[in-house]
């Protein structure tokens, strides 16, 4: 079992080039979020408000309705 536990390891860590990718792609974000005008920018926060609120409707417990009563009981299932 000590095998599978080090594939695991190996395939859950990130290589070096993935590691160092993260902070170009944060800069090139940065870099192209600053050339935004302000009505872009309002425009991409109305619809990050929009995902959020979706997000917390679908988050947590499922909704399951509520099974609808037996009219009639001495009607055989």
């Amino acid at each position: 079992m000590t095998e599978a536990d080090d594939w695991a390891r190996a395939e859950a860590t990130p290589s070096d080039e993935e590691i160092s990718r993260v902070p170009r792609l944060i800069r090139r974000v940065t870099e192209e979020a600053d050339k935004l005008t302000d009505a872009e920018r309002a425009e991409i926060q109305q619809a990050a408000v929009m995902v959020r609120k979706t997000r917390q409707g679908f988050l947590g417990m499922p909704r399951i309705p509520q099974p609808l009563p037996d009219l009639r009981p001495e009607r055989p299932a």
